[in-house]
């Protein structure tokens, strides 16, 4: 009975952890995060905008938030003229996702006017951290 005992004990402890685990991550999803560093990444071809901030959005068809981020963006940009959105389909466009990093979907770039990727989000961005990451760029 012990071997069961510790067995059931074994299962119960990873369950656990991987209840942890799942929520961190969930914790994660959708925080735009600023870019520390400077990131040296080929922009060209990505359609950014040079006059204002470029709101990239990498999806696909198969992906359900994707639909999500893009009701965001749309929003945000219908309350802020100057912001420009790009949606990248990861599968049609494979490299620029390469170019950028992209492992999951959706992913969410924000790039200010000379190019220069300012913040980044895994999942669905809230769309009031969205306008407070693009008004300071849009001055």
């Amino acid at each position: 009975m012990s071997g069961v005992t510790t067995a059931g004990a074994a299962i119960a402890a990873a369950l656990g952890l991987a209840a942890a685990a799942g929520l961190l991550l969930n914790r994660r999803s959708g925080v735009l995060r600023e870019t520390a560093v400077e990131v040296d990444v080929d922009t060209n071809g990505l359609g950014l905008s040079p006059t204002g901030p470029t709101i990239v959005h990498f999806t696909a068809v198969w992906c359900g938030p994707c639909a999500a981020v893009r009701r965001v963006i749309d929003q945000v940009c219908a309350d802020l003229p100057g912001v420009t959105h790009v949606e990248i389909d990861m599968d049609a466009d494979p490299n620029a996702a390469r170019k950028l990093s992209v492992l999951s979907l959706p992913t969410t770039f924000i790039f200010d006017a000379e190019g220069r990727q300012r913040y980044r989000s895994a999942g669905v961005p809230k769309s009031a951290d969205l306008k407070a990451a693009l008004q300071p760029l849009l001055t």
